[in-house]
């Protein structure tokens, strides 16, 4: 009863999770929309007014992004507020997220890698891009350099280290799987391919 109750929990804690935090996002959003039409002496017209008005804005802001004037404006601005080191701080931690998640900014490069250790095992890394900025390629010794990032367990950070090409197995492993066994330690995969197990046992049954 006790394993049937827990593999209950397990498996419908990230679905409620997930609900939670999407619709917290929906309600925080269409706060934030019903504001703005408060502004204009507009009243609530449905549940999800404003989350569709915050999409539309972001919509159209995306639009202006893609013309020039509009794009060298806010670069003007954001230099501008750069100078404040508080903010700099925050915006260049903020924009970096964002960045890892724009599917747009995401460098088809990474590649998932097995780096080879002093005591014969492997370490799983990811290239996530081709070259080397130009002051760390003077000071390395000759060669082809890239960086492989190493994620540590249940964390989103990682370690960076500079590897040479020809010392990197690639591995044909999807970028995000990979990355889930590193964050995970492997717990994830072996908690599925358990379950898969388990699953084709009672088919058999």
């Amino acid at each position: 009863m006790k394993k049937t109750l827990l593999r209950g929990l397990f498996n419908v804690l990230p679905l409620v999770l997930s609900i939670w935090l999407f619709w917290s996002l929906f309600e925080s959003l269409d706060e934030v929309g019903n504001f703005l039409f408060g502004l204009v002496h507009i009243t609530e017209l449905f549940k999800g007014a404003g989350f569709l008005l915050i999409l539309i804005l972001l919509f159209v802001a995306g639009l202006l992004f893609s013309v020039s004037p509009i794009a060298w404006l806010y670069d003007f601005v954001i230099r501008q507020l750069m100078r404040f080191p508080f903010f700099k701080t925050v915006y260049s931690s903020i924009n970096d997220i964002a960045s890892l998640m724009s599917s747009d900014n995401k460098n088809k490069s990474q590649q998932t890698v097995l780096v080879h250790q002093a005591n014969n095992t492997y370490v799983v890394g990811f290239i996530m891009a081709n070259e080397t900025p130009e002051p760390l390629s003077n000071a390395l010794p000759d060669g082809d350099w890239v960086p492989v990032l190493f994620p540590l367990s249940y964390q989103i950070a990682g370690i960076t280290t500079l590897v040479k090409r020809e010392d990197l197995t690639i591995v044909d492993w999807s970028f995000e799987d990979a990355m889930r066994y590193n964050l995970t330690a492997g717990i994830s995969v072996s908690a599925k391919d358990k379950e898969e197990k388990e699953k084709e046992k009672e088919k058999e049954k």
